[in-house]
């Protein structure tokens, strides 16, 4: 097979899936260093992905709005020929991937063999509904099909200087010093499913208050501050940065952060990219959404995840009022929470 001389790596979907395929990015860099390597992902993703120096473009599509229609997706499509892509990379296989890579004529294409798979170059057989190990490796096992070594499994979030600075300046606001110690909270995700109730939250506060550990900024985007809105009303003092943050300023606060607590989200993979311990609360055990398959890595990334012995879980059509999430007892997250902060 001839060495590709410009490579596009597909990924459209959210931003924690996004922020696991990132190691991709670097083996294929560390294969091909010479190679112009570009990465296409929805809108609000980009920000994990400009800065991250193995990549020399990124590419939005924009699925839900300015590339919808079947006209402007086909208009995109006559973009991408133009850039003579030699390879197309698609780490999450959806109909619109597989037919924007085979109409603008990307002569390789290696995904997996799902939804209009037919349309690949390479096929590789889809099994990560199983669950049986990560989505980091399930992501590799792209590069491993086609040969392509696997040195490196660090995931890449990029760090900006002006949202930094921002996030120093709304500390600063707030009370909060260059050398304070605090913790963030996300209570919140995308899905009812993933969720812990937010009287646990407010209860794992009252801990921490218990132990004069009060600097607690609370997160979550702007389209999920409601999620949130209870445990604010519970603890007024809390500091409040609710859909005050984009992506990339989310990563600057985390950065700074002694621990990171969240529901299992996008977030989470942000604080387990920059070293910053995370303590992430899992409900599902639905074979290829439970923690096996999406939990925080890194050694100081740790989640708690019951069995309550559900013979097959629904996911968010469960029908028995989470109790998986409920399971998971507010002081079981503070004793793993000060285990962590004593290291």
């Amino acid at each position: 097979m001839k060495r590709p001389e410009k490579i596009l790596i597909i990924r459209t979907d959210r931003l924690g899936d996004v922020i696991l395929s990132t190691p991709v990015i670097r083996n294929l860099r560390l294969a091909f260093p010479d190679a112009y390597i570009a990465f296409l992902c929805r809108p609000y993703t980009k920000e994990v992905l400009a800065g991250n120096p193995y990549l020399d473009e990124v590419i939005v599509y924009d699925k839900y709005d300015k590339q919808r229609s079947l006209f402007s997706s086909l208009r995109f499509c006559f973009y991408l020929r133009k850039n003579k892509f030699d390879w197309a990379i698609i780490l999450h296989p959806t109909n619109r991937a597989h037919l924007l890579t085979f109409f603008a004529g990307i002569p390789f294409r290696a995904g997996w063999d799902k939804k209009m798979g037919f349309l690949l170059s390479k096929k590789i057989p889809h099994y990560k509904q199983k669950g049986e190990k990560h989505e980091l490796e399930y992501t590799l096992d792209i590069l491993r099909a086609l040969e392509i070594p696997v040195k490196d499994k660090s995931l890449y979030f990029p760090l900006k200087k002006d949202k930094e600075a921002l996030v120093e300046k709304l500390l600063i606001e707030h009370g909060l010093g260059k050398d304070d110690v605090f913790l963030v909270f996300h209570p919140s995700a995308s899905c009812v499913s993933k969720r812990w109730p937010l009287n646990y939250f407010s209860s794992l506060v009252k801990l921490f208050k218990k132990e004069g550990i009060s600097k607690i900024v609370v997160v979550t985007s702007r389209q999920e501050t409601v999620n949130a809105g209870g445990l604010i009303k519970d603890h007024p003092d809390l500091i409040d940065l609710r859909g005050k943050l984009d992506i990339s300023g989310l990563g600057a606060l985390i950065k700074r952060a002694a621990l990171f607590v969240s529901n299992d989200s996008g977030p989470v993979h942000i604080a387990a990219s920059l070293g910053v311990p995370v303590i992430s609360i899992f409900g599902r055990n639905k074979p290829g959404l439970a923690p096996t398959r999406w939990g925080p890595l890194g050694k100081n990334c740790f989640y708690l995840h019951k069995d309550t012995g559900c013979k097959k879980c629904f996911a968010h059509n469960c029908q028995k009022g989470f109790l998986c999430l409920k399971a998971v007892k507010p002081q079981e997250v503070f004793d793993l929470a000060m285990t962590i902060l004593a290291k």
